[in-house]
C-alpha cells in the first residue's frame, strides 16, 4: 500500500496507533472502592449505561480512570455550539479566524472540567445507591473525582495529539477505538445467543449489520453538485482575453457527519445523570427522580422519540453552522465564480441556503431513522441489536472520514489512491 511508502504519512499512522495503545492501557487502570462483579451485573441490566460503556471501550464497566471517556468534552462542545450564535461576544471571537477558534477551544476545555466533576460524582452516587460501591469517605471521594477529571482531560489531550500529528479527528478516533475493541464481545454474545436456541437472532444481526453498513456508506457519500463557472482574464499581445471555465461545488447530504449522533447521545444522558443525585437507593420506595431515571433508559419510548428529534435538530443546526462558517457565496464572488442563472451576492446565498436546507433535511431524517432502527427491530424481533447498530453507525462514519483524509494525503503527493 502506498501509505507505507511515504515516511511522513507512515509516521502519522504509527503515531495514531501508538496513542490508541496508550488509550487502551488507561482504560484498564481501576479506581478503588467498587465491587467489579456487582458493577458488571448492574451494567448488564442497564441499557443506557451499557451503551455508554461501549463508547468508552469498557472503561466505565471497569470503573477505570477513563470511565467518563470524552463525553464531558463533547457535552461542553454542544454547549459552546449552542451559545456561540446567540452570545455576541462569543460570535465575535469565533469570527477572528484561527486565533478565535483557539480561544473557543480553550473555553470549551475549561467548561469540560466542571462537567466532568458533575458526571463523575453522579456516577459514584448512582453506583453507591445501587450498592455497587463501598462506603467512600469524603477525602477518597474527592480523590476519585479529581482522578476521573484528569482521565477525561488526558483522553481529550490524546485526541488532540491525533488530530495534530496523526490521522483523522482525534476525539472521533478515540470513540471509534472504544467501539471497535468491544466487537469481539458482540460477536461472542451473538454466537452464544445462537447456540442458546436463538439462531434467528444471529442471522438477523448479520443481515441487518451488512445492510446498515451499505446504507451508511451511501448516505455519507451522497452529495449534490452545484454547477459553477469562473470568468478568467488574461493578457496576450497587449490585449485582454476573457476565458470561462466550469466546475461544480459538491454539497454533501450529510455535511455534519456523525457529530449530531454523538451530540444527541451525550445530551440524552444528562437527565438520567441529574436524576442520580436525588433518586432513592434500590430497596426504598421510588420517588420522582427514580421515575425520571427510568424514563431516560434507552429502551423507553420517550427516550427513543427524543433521540429521533435530537438527531434531526442537531443535524440541521450543526450543518447550518458549518455552512455559515464556510461563507461559500462570498468565496465564489471573490474568486470570480458564479452559479449559472443566479445573480452573485445575496441571491446566490439564498439559492445555496435553500438547497442545503432541503438536502440536509432529507439527510437528517435518514440519519434519525437509521439511529432508531435498532429500537424498532428490537421491539419486533425481540433481538437486542441496539448497542451494536448504534456503534456501527458511528464507527463506519469515522472510518470513512479517516479513509478520506488518508486519500487526501495521497492525492497531495500525486499518488493514484489508497492501493496501487
Amino acid at each position: 500500500m502506498d501509505i507505507w511508502a511515504l515516511p511522513d504519512l507512515r509516521r502519522r499512522i504509527l503515531f495514531t496507533i501508538g496513542i490508541l495503545v496508550v488509550f487502551r492501557f488507561v482504560t484498564h487502570v481501576p479506581l478503588p472502592g467498587v465491587d467489579l462483579a456487582k458493577l458488571q451485573e448492574y451494567f448488564a441490566g442497564s441499557p443506557l449505561f451499557g451503551m455508554l460503556d461501549l463508547f468508552t471501550g469498557g472503561a466505565m464497566e471497569k470503573f477505570s480512570v477513563a470511565a467518563l471517556g470524552v463525553y464531558p468534552y463533547i457535552t461542553a462542545s454542544i454547549i459552546m455550539q449552542l451559545l456561540v450564535p446567540v452570545i455576541p461576544r462569543l460570535q465575535a471571537i469565533s469570527q477572528e479566524g484561527e486565533l478565535g477558534q483557539q480561544r473557543i477551544n480553550r473555553i470549551t476545555h475549561i467548561a469540560t472540567i466542571p462537567l466532568a466533576a458533575l458526571q463523575s460524582y453522579a456516577m459514584i452516587a448512582l453506583l453507591r445507591s445501587q450498592g455497587v460501591t463501598q462506603d467512600i469517605v469524603p477525602l477518597t471521594m474527592v480523590n476519585i473525582v479529581v482522578t476521573m477529571i484528569a482521565g477525561t482531560m488526558f483522553l481529550v489531550w490524546l485526541g488532540e495529539l491525533i488530530t495534530e500529528r496523526g490521522i483523522g479527528n482525534g476525539i472521533s478516533i478515540i470513540i471509534f477505538a472504544g467501539i471497535v475493541t468491544d466487537i469481539p464481545g458482540i460477536v461472542g454474545r451473538g454466537i452464544i445467543a445462537a447456540v442458546g436456541g436463538n439462531p434467528g437472532g444471529l442471522i438477523t444481526y448479520v443481515v441487518l449489520s451488512l445492510a446498515m453498513i451499505v446504507l451508511i456508506v451511501i448516505f455519507v457519500e451522497a452529495h449534490r453538485r452545484i454547477p459553477v463557472q469562473y470568468a478568467r482574464s488574461s493578457f496576450r499581445g497587449g490585449r485582454m482575453y476573457r476565458q470561462s471555465g466550469s466546475t461544480y461545488v459538491p454539497l454533501r447530504v450529510n455535511t455534519a457527519g456523525m457529530i449530531p449522533l454523538i451530540f444527541a447521545i451525550a445530551l440524552m444522558q444528562l437527565p438520567a445523570t441529574v436524576a442520580t443525585y436525588f433518586m432513592n437507593p434500590s430497596g426504598q420506595d421510588p420517588n420522582f427522580w427514580n421515575t425520571v431515571f427510568n424514563l431516560f433508559q434507552s429502551n423507553t419510548v420517550l427516550y427513543q422519540i427524543l433521540y429521533f428529534a435530537l438527531v434531526i435538530g442537531f443535524t440541521l443546526f450543526y450543518t447550518m453552522v458549518i455552512f455559515e462558517q464556510m461563507n461559500l457565496p462570498q468565496t465564489l464572488q471573490q474568486q470570480g465564480g458564479f452559479v449559472p442563472g443566479v445573480r452573485p451576492g445575496k441571491t446566490t446565498a439564498d439559492y445555496l441556503n435553500g438547497i442545503i436546507r432541503r438536502i440536509t433535511f432529507g439527510g437528517a431524517l435518514f440519519l434519525a431513522i437509521v439511529a432508531i432502527l435498532p429500537f424498532i427491530t428490537q421491539r419486533i424481533t425481540g433481538v437486542d441489536l441496539l448497542i451494536q447498530s448504534t456503534a456501527m453507525l458511528i464507527a463506519v462514519g469515522v472510518a470513512l472520514d479517516t479513509m478520506k483524509q488518508l486519500e487526501a494525503q495521497l492525492t497531495m503527493r500525486r499518488y493514484e489512491g489508497f492501493l496501487k
